[in-house]
């Protein structure tokens, strides 16, 4: 499914999430999917984990409020390794990150999700104050559709992070990243 995805065109980046999983899960799976997605031009980045990013080869990791801290996350993979943070709904929590250094934060959950339990709900308001004071780029998250994606990008949203928006597109994942890009294209 991933190499399908990733034929459907640009994909700045592929997040691995994985809960209530074994170190040795993550291990496994980091090695059959990071592979995949750097061969195509797109960052692999580790949910949650500094540390293994670090070990296995990760392009970066992301890191939520009750993760590690961003100067640990940074600590643990490098200057050259991206480290995106979790500001939620928070305009304080994402100013900090990007003073700190962040190479994007992320705000969410922006709809209804079924990925997970949102702690908090995203204005779309968030996103133009974010676009129109900062310069380091933003991520919307949550319940992310081709059909409700564009008020996002219009709000000036930089990426998307997408889970059944593309794994669960009716047309296949492929169809769902070409017409995310379109989206971003026009």
């Amino acid at each position: 499914m991933l190499k399908e995805a990733l034929a459907g065109g640009d994909v700045a980046s592929f997040q691995l999430r994985l809960k209530n999983v074994s170190d040795d899960e993550i291990r496994r799976a980091c090695d059959v999917l990071r592979p995949v997605a750097q061969a195509a031009g797109t960052a692999f980045i580790l949910n949650d984990r500094p540390d293994l990013a670090a070990e296995l080869g990760c392009d970066g990791v992301h890191v939520g409020q009750e993760d590690a801290a961003y100067a640990e996350a940074r600590a643990a993979v490098g200057k050259d390794a991206i480290v995106g943070v979790t500001c939620h709904n928070s305009r304080h929590l994402a100013m900090e990150a990007g003073e700190a250094g962040a190479d994007y934060i992320a705000f969410g959950a922006f709809f209804p999700t079924k990925t997970k339990d949102p702690k908090t709900q995203a204005d779309i308001e968030l996103l133009k104050w974010w676009g129109d004071s900062m310069v380091v780029p933003c991520v919307a998250i949550g319940g992310i559709t081709v059909a409700n994606a564009p008020v996002l990008i219009e709000a000036g949203a930089d990426f998307l992070a997408v889970a059944a928006g593309v794994w669960e597109h009716q047309n296949g994942a492929r169809a769902a990243v070409k017409e995310f890009n379109a989206l971003f294209q026009a």
